[in-house]
């Protein structure tokens, strides 16, 4: 028996609801899933509430997650690269430290675009405003030292 046959066996309901069944999403608010909701379990758990948006918009917001995976990618293989082939330019404790800060920053924009593809895709199932682009002043402030630092190292300051 559905959420609201029981409400309406005790009286506190007077209305049946229609072919719905009552779950709690994990804000612990309601929501009525109806029956033919053809969408995967996970997918009903990562997006209870909402629409599915058109699908060009989901599969732009794909792409731009693969950039960014794209992009954390070539700071992580930067790092290994610093690491490998720079014996020759940096000492051993600069070259570890700037192997660990690329690496780092390519690990921090993978977990970001994920981050950032969900808060997008729920704001399009929700019909509100997109949220703000956050992980971008991370990528400027990260090349921006890092280029900072390498101007540093082959000035001889460092």
């Amino acid at each position: 028996m559905c959420a609201a046959g029981v409400l309406a066996a005790t009286g506190e309901l007077r209305q049946e609801l229609p072919d719905r069944d009552m779950v709690f999403d994990h804000s612990g608010y309601p929501r009525y899933v109806t029956p033919d909701d053809s969408r995967s379990r996970i997918a009903r758990r990562m997006f209870p509430d909402g629409e599915d948006p058109d699908p060009r918009f989901t599969l732009a917001n794909e792409r731009t997650f693969l950039s960014w995976i794209r992009t954390a990618l070539a700071f992580i293989g930067g790092g290994i690269a610093v690491e490998a082939f720079t014996s020759a330019i940096f000492t051993s404790g600069l070259r570890a430290t700037l192997s660990i800060v690329l690496m780092t920053i390519g690990f921090i924009l993978a977990a970001g675009a994920a981050f950032r593809w969900h808060r997008i895709e729920s704001a399009m199932r929700r019909k509100t405003s997109l949220p703000l682009p956050l992980i971008i002043p991370i990528v400027s402030l990260a090349s921006a030292l890092g280029a900072g630092l390498l101007v540093l190292v082959f000035a001889g300051v460092l």
